[in-house]
């Protein structure tokens, strides 16, 4: 379930409505209704001599959560006291969840789902089961497993928007391989050591003899070390077999 206030330590994204020379008043982006304001102590560390050199009307940013007031629906909010590194995933985690809402929009429609109710429904499956809409959309993106155990009528639909619109980030890795062979044909064993079963993800290129080099790219790091260890263990035991001269140097990582 989503919340309607934030709780004190939480970071949040906030638009700077009104900038005054003891602070600033914010809106909170992610709960709607609900205000916050920041001391101008909170502001920055240091001496301020002009608020404005560190706050604007209109300027989104990050603050993090000092007091919650619910009966105001207010909370007091520190700005210095969230870092760069914090900013930046806050803001790109709140960028997913725009994205995320939307998709969810768009899902319904396709699914032909009009029930706001219905709609709220999975909003709060998907969050209970995933921790966030946008991250049960990247599963389904990314994995084929999801929902395995559990049939509804918009689960395919959701999939497909998934697979649409949601990038995975890929992972390299590979490295060097050395092979020679005394043998007359060697150089017809060398290919054959190296004829992979055809994979978009795994790719062998000539580096001048007696070089070659490796890549495997996939979803995560798991699957790829995965697939370069079959594919070295496939090499070395060809190269055994021929008594063709082989090592392997891993790219640096």
């Amino acid at each position: 379930m989503t919340r309607e206030m934030p709780e004190v330590g939480d970071l949040v994204v906030v638009t700077v409505k009104e900038v005054q020379n003891y602070g600033a008043i914010v809106q909170l982006d992610e709960y709607p209704g609900v205000s916050g304001f920041i001391h101008i102590a909170e502001v920055a560390t240091g001496w301020i001599k002009h608020i404005k050199d560190f706050v604007r009307v209109n300027q989104r940013t990050v603050c993090k959560v000092l007091n919650v007031d619910p009966n105001r629906r207010h909370v007091d909010l520190s700005l210095k006291r969230v870092n760069e590194h914090q900013k930046r995933e806050k803001i790109e985690e709140w960028k997913n969840d725009q994205k995320s809402y939307k998709l969810l929009e768009i899902v319904a429609k396709e699914a032909n789902i009009s029930d706001n109710g219905k709609v709220k429904n999975i909003e709060n499956y998907l969050i209970s089961e995933y921790g966030s809409v946008y991250d049960a959309f990247f599963e389904a993106a990314s994995s084929k497993d999801f929902m395995k155990d559990r049939d509804e009528p918009w689960k395919d639909v959701f999939i497909k928007v998934s697979k649409e619109n949601i990038s995975i980030p890929m992972v390299k890795i590979g490295g060097e391989i050395d092979m020679y062979s005394l043998a007359s044909n060697g150089i017809e064993l060398i290919k054959n050591a190296l004829d992979i079963e055809d994979d978009d993800s795994i790719e062998i290129t000539y580096a001048g003899s007696p070089r070659y080099r490796i890549s495997v790219v996939d979803e995560d790091y798991k699957s790829a070390e995965e697939k370069l260890k079959n594919v070295l263990d496939t090499v070395s035991t060809r190269c055994k077999k021929n008594n063709i001269s082989y090592s392997f140097t891993r790219d640096e990582q």
